[in-house]
């Protein structure tokens, strides 16, 4: 700023800074300062009219109130620099114009550090004052070097001259103030800041030029004079080249309010990443030592060319002054330092104490391996004592297999550390020998000590116990809990790599079922069924070669891999073994003797086949052995494999055809052979598929092992109750007879089934007649008694079929309520040819009458048959003699006939 009280300038020619005045002022021959000093105004104009357009477009609160105070700032200025030219004609020595241009520095001050994105506070507040400080300092020693000290002999004073530098030191003041807060690069509000930081820079220059030329009377410099207009102009640019800040949002969060989100993205993301940004984030830290340094230089120069002008004690102070802040500043830093040391060092035990009391164990050691500092949880964890362990190598202590992993892990971490990179985190698992001699498994992480020195901090934890879980985890995933077998699972993937290699020609899997296992659990219960196959797996193994692979396949059947079974015999030697190992002696459970019987299954390899159809093939032969009936071996054959698969698909077509109503019912009278009338008639199930008739002996069986037994057996049930009930309806008395299976029998609810369809139908229970094999009075016989009974309390009556085949005693007939026997046609067809079968079946029915029991000769073909049985006394008969089986409508056709049969 130019005094408008230089006596070379007419004050008319500025005064009020109108159109008028400046051509009278040009008009008068005014000289270049008049030029400079309206320029400066009228550039202040400008930039005040951008600021005010700026602050009404900013949505962004925080930065809005930075524009206004930079507005209010350069307006201020652009007052007080307006009515200089009156003020100058006042008695002061400061002006209320100059007093003005001060306020208005200072605003502009204010404006300036509110553009800084984070201002600090606490110690970082106390750093930026003293930077501050010692750079503003720094400056004053220069400019007192080279222009303040010679200009103060023609200042006309001390007081003249304190009072004409008052103006360029406050400005000077201020702006290396706000300077800490907008340089770093990590709190720069970019352009805005700069550009303020820059005209705060500008006016403290004119301001200074202007106390030069008022103390000295030379012309005024051309750069004091034009400085400030253009850096006003370039100020009034600054919001035109910007992007316009947005309204903050949701991603600003966590940000001071007011940030303009674009400038703090580019300006903290440059600011914190990369070493071009780190190398100038370091080099404006420096600025306050670096300008100490410029003032020395300058301060030692002028010394040694001749001493310092004007009063020696200016300098003088001020140095000391930056001196004392200097030795101040260092003092605190080496507080701070200490501080830090003292904190990282507390920080550092309790780490150690924290890891120590989870067992972990603690070490300094060199990039050698050298043990510098332990913690004493060595001593609990592995036995030894610190300080006989201290000076020594890690490698003593580690696995020999271990070592040369561990070598190259701390070579890579001292690379680092000589290349600067940092060591980084290095994982390490090695085996610890403890003091008793043993290996410990453990899991160490090593990484660079903060201290340096190159020491590593390693952190060690035996994992013994989690090695023993793993193991035991693995253990049971492949291993069968009952038996301590293997599994299924190790079984399958064994056999895929046994498989995998050359020569699978000689590779063998076995199956193995045990015989009625199932009647043991439901005997004697599970606990002791689980105890019988651990006697079993112990024979199994004790049968089984050394290099072969026993293994619980799941229930009560086991499975062998023969990886070299040689020649087909002697995979069905070992075979014979397994039977013979399980059959040999009973075992003893729950205080019992109990027989068991295996069958077992056998399948060979061959280069097509997988493992899973191996292992599929050894099944299929089983269930073969198994259906044959055990003990039994049986090789896999291919038509094995074809029969399971029809099997299969002939249960989903036994399945389909109950759901699409496929089965009839026919119906077989029988006859009381003294009368010839038709007492009873026998249900009996017909499948028509497609139209062909599907024989019963086809699909009973698949039926019976698919459990479709027992929704179709419920069918039939039902079914003939109703059609029987219509006919008795009728005045018909006749009786229904229907054979039962063992999978009808154990059924859950099927007492209940029975006496639901009595209760629908209407069919009296004493006209039902359900009929069982002696087979299975033998198998389950205490489960199946007590159902039967549970039939008999209903009023049902009971039956044997085919008598005199199977495996029934007499003991049995006497538990069992039984009310008819039915004689086996296989001895009905030998009457009258065979003697021995005549002689059996007169005692059959003999039997039966003394037992009080009604007896049904089957499969009567032949008229001798018939005069043999009524000559025995056989009260009822059924064949093809006597009538064949006939559909509902045929036993209606029948009943008009005088409900009696052809016979």
């Amino acid at each position: 700023m130019i005094r408008w009280r230089d006596p070379r300038v007419p004050p008319a020619a500025v005064a009020g800074f109108g159109a008028a005045g400046l051509a009278a002022a040009l008009a008068d021959g005014a000289s270049a300062a008049v030029a400079g000093a309206v320029a400066g105004v009228a550039a202040a104009a400008v930039a005040v009219v951008s600021l005010i357009m700026a602050v009404l477009r900013i949505a962004d609160r925080r930065e809005a109130r930075a524009w206004r105070w930079l507005a209010g700032g350069a307006a201020t200025w652009l007052a007080g620099a307006g009515v200089r030219p009156i003020a100058d004609g006042t008695p002061f020595a400061v002006s209320f114009a100059d007093l003005m241009v001060l306020a208005g520095t200072a605003m502009l001050a204010i404006g300036t550090g509110l553009c800084a994105v984070r201002p600090a506070y606490g110690r970082a507040s106390l750093r930026d004052a003293s930077d501050a400080y010692v750079s503003a300092a720094s400056i004053f020693l220069v400019g007192w070097v080279t222009l303040l000290g010679p200009a103060y002999h023609d200042s006309g004073g001390p007081a003249v001259f304190a009072v004409t530098l008052a103006s360029p030191v406050l400005c000077l003041a201020f702006a290396c103030a706000v300077g800490p807060a907008v340089l770093p690069a990590r709190r720069s509000a970019g352009p805005v800041g700069l550009a303020a930081l820059g005209l705060l820079a500008a006016l403290t220059a004119t301001e200074t030029a202007g106390a030069l030329t008022r103390m000295t009377g030379d012309d005024p410099s051309p750069f004091g004079l034009w400085l400030a207009p253009v850096a006003f102009l370039l100020f009034a640019a600054v919001p035109w080249c910007r992007r316009t800040a947005r309204a903050p949002d949701a991603s600003d969060l966590g940000d001071d309010p007011g940030d303009d989100p674009g400038e703090d993205a580019s300006v903290d993301a440059g600011a914190g990443s990369g070493p071009g940004a780190q190398a100038a984030s370091s080099l404006i830290a420096a600025v306050p030592l670096i300008l100490v340094l410029v003032a020395t230089v300058a301060l030692v120069l002028r010394l040694l060319g001749g001493g310092v002008a004007g009063p020696p004690a200016v300098p003088a102070l001020v140095a000391a002054s930056v001196v004392a802040v200097l030795v101040v500043r260092l003092f605190v830093m080496l507080a701070d330092a200490g501080r830090m040391r003292r904190l990282m060092d507390l920080g550092e035990r309790q780490l150690q104490d924290l890891a120590e009391s989870t067992g972990d164990v603690v070490l300094l050691c060199d990039h050698a391996g050298v043990v510098r500092e332990i913690g004493e949880g060595v001593e609990v964890t592995y036995g030894y004592r610190p300080e006989d362990m201290v000076g020594g190598s890690i490698f003593d202590y580690i696995h020999p297999e271990d070592v040369p992993g561990i070598q190259m892990a701390l070579r890579a971490m001292s690379l680092a550390d000589e290349q600067a990179e940092g060591g980084g985190t290095c994982m390490i698992g090695c085996r610890v020998r403890a003091a008793d001699g043993t290996w410990r498994p453990t899991e160490s992480v090593a990484t660079r000590h903060s201290r340096g020195e190159n020491l590593l901090l390693v952190t060690t934890r035996d994992v013994s116990g989690q090695e023993a879980l793993r193991n035991q985890v693995a253990h049971l995933t492949f291993h069968d809990g009952v038996t301590g077998l293997p599994n299924r699972a190790y079984f399958e993937e064994r056999t895929r790599e046994v498989l995998a290699r050359p020569g699978v020609s000689s590779v063998a899997v076995v199956f193995l079922d045990l015989d009625g296992f199932t009647a043991v659990n439901d005997s004697v219960g599970h606990a002791s069924g689980d105890y019988l196959l651990g006697q079993a797996a112990r024979r199994l193994r004790a049968a089984v070669r050394a290099d072969d692979t026993l293994a619980r396949w799941g229930g009560d059947e086991f499975a062998v891999l023969l990886e070299v079974a040689g020649d087909a015999q002697t995979a069905v030697d070992l075979a014979e073994r397994l039977v013979r190992a399980v059959s040999a002696e009973p075992f003893r459970v729950a205080d019992r003797d109990i027989a068991m019987t295996a069958s077992v299954g056998v399948a060979f390899a061959d280069e097509e086949v997988s493992s899973a159809d191996l292992i599929r093939n050894a099944d299929v032969a089983m269930a073969r052995a198994k259906d044959i009936g055990g003990p039994r071996v049986e090789v896999f054959a291919a038509h094995m494999h074809a029969d399971v698969v029809r099997r299969l698909e002939l249960a989903a077509d036994l399945q389909r055809a109950l759901l699409e109503d496929q089965f009839a019912i026919e119906y077989q009278p029988m006859v009381d052979l003294a009368t010839s009338r038709v007492t009873a008639v026998e249900a009996l199930v017909r499948w028509w598929r497609d139209g062909a008739f599907v024989p019963p002996e086809r699909f009973l069986g698949p039926a019976e092992d698919t459990g479709l037994i027992v929704p179709l057996g419920e069918w039939i049930l039902r079914r003939a109750c109703r059609e029987v009930a219509a006919w008795r309806a009728s005045s018909w008395d006749i009786g229904l007879s229907l054979n039962l299976s063992a999978r009808q029998i154990m059924a859950p609810r099927f007492v209940e089934t029975v006496e639901s369809a009595l209760a629908e139908s209407g069919l009296p229970p004493s006209a039902l007649t359900l009929e069982v094999i002696e087979e299975m009075l033998v198998e389950d016989a205490e489960e199946t008694l007590t159902r039967l009974s549970e039939l008999r309390e209903l009023g049902v009556r009971l039956a044997i079929d085919d008598f005199g085949t199977g495996y029934a005693s007499l003991a049995l007939l006497r538990q069992l309520p039984v009310d008819m026997i039915k004689v086996d046609p296989s001895f009905v067809s030998g009457l009258g040819a065979d003697e021995t079968l005549t002689l059996l079946t007169r005692t059959i029915v003999r039997l039966g009458h003394d037992l009080g029991l009604i007896v049904v000769a089957e499969g009567i073909e032949r008229p001798e048959q018939l005069d043999l049985l009524r000559e025995m006394g056989c009260t009822r008969g059924q064949g093809f003699l006597v009538a064949r089986p006939m559909d509902a409508r045929g036993i209606d056709d029948l009943m008009p006939a005088g409900l009696h049969s052809a016979v």
